[in-house]
Formats: C-alpha cells, structure tokens, sequence
C-alpha cells in the first residue's frame, strides 16, 4: 500500500515541510505503508493541451506515473490569490480521472492569511469529487506563524491535527482497502 504526497507548488518549502510531516506521522503510526513525497519543484511539466503524456518533452509522463502508482494521495497547496496554485491545477488536468476514482485524499494548505483555510473547502474537496475520490474529514491549514524561523512547524495544535490527519488517512485507506 502506498500514499503518494503532493507538494503542489514550484516555489517555496513550506508546502513540502508540512506534506512532509503528515507522511512521517503516517509512518510512525503505519510503518508498512510506503511513503512517496512527489514535491512539484522537482519537476518539469508542460502544460496540459490535451496531449498524451508521453509526448510532452519534459517530466510530465513521468509526473503522471507517479501518480496513477499510488494507493491514496495527501495534496498540498500553498493559497496564492486566495487558490490553489496553478502548478497543482495543471497537474489535476493532466491526470486521467480513472486514476483518482475511489481513492482517498487528504488535503493539506499553507498561507499567510487566516481566512484562506476555506481553499480546501471551497476548491479542493470539489475537485476530489470530480475525480470521485473519498476524501478524509478532516485537513490541515497551516500559516506562516506556525513555523519558526528554521522553517519547522512548532505550533502544538497544527501538530495535532497532522497526526489526526494522517491516522484518518491510514484509517479510510485499511478500511476501504478491506471491503
């Protein structure tokens, strides 16, 4: 069984620090779930025409296929404008939605101000449901005063709700996988 994190951003570290955090969690409590951090910045994608994967030049097919090779998936976004990045959304079009269908998500966001934790809400639970994927009930919204300035999550309560976060995860994955 393996959960694929998505770090759906081409700039910064927070995004990827807190997707990060969650599969440490999900390891501490699920060791033999395999982890995988799929960190945006580390890749090259086209932009999504409609194409084949296969014949963009660049990281897309191989972006695609680290996808559809996961179990279940936690995405990360950090909220520019009050979205979600338009690094994630291209990654969303180029996925077939078979890839995403009856498997569970989570969703994690980072921001600066407190009133974007409404993106999971607002676009990313909607976007799981056009992939009729099963989504966790709970998620996470960290802003930048829940880091200290090495970049480490320090606030007791976003820990939290990453370590709830992530047994929901493991929870509705095992469960769903047995029936």
């Amino acid at each position: 069984m393996k959960i694929l994190g998505i770090s759906g951003s081409v700039v910064g570290a927070k995004t990827s620090i807190v997707v990060q955090s969650v599969l440490d969690e999900i390891g501490r409590i699920a060791p033999e779930i395999e982890r995988e951090l799929l960190d945006l910045r580390q890749y090259q994608m086209s932009l999504c025409d409609g194409r084949d994967p296969s014949l963009y030049p660049d990281d897309t097919k191989k972006v695609v296929d680290i996808v559809s090779q996961a179990d279940f998936y936690l995405i990360g976004t950090p909220v520019f404008q009050g979205s979600i990045t338009g690094a994630l959304k291209n990654l969303f079009d180029h996925i077939h939605p078979q890839t995403l269908r009856h498997k569970v998500m989570g969703f994690v966001t980072n921001g600066g101000t407190y009133q974007h934790y409404l993106v999971i809400e607002n676009q990313l639970k909607p976007i799981a449901g056009f992939f009729r994927a099963y989504v966790a009930p709970g998620s996470v919204y960290v802003h930048s005063d829940h880091f200290n300035q090495h970049n480490e999550l320090v606030d007791e309560e976003i820990l939290g709700r990453i370590a709830e976060l992530a047994a929901q995860l493991v929870h509705m994955q095992k469960a769903l996988k047995a029936c």
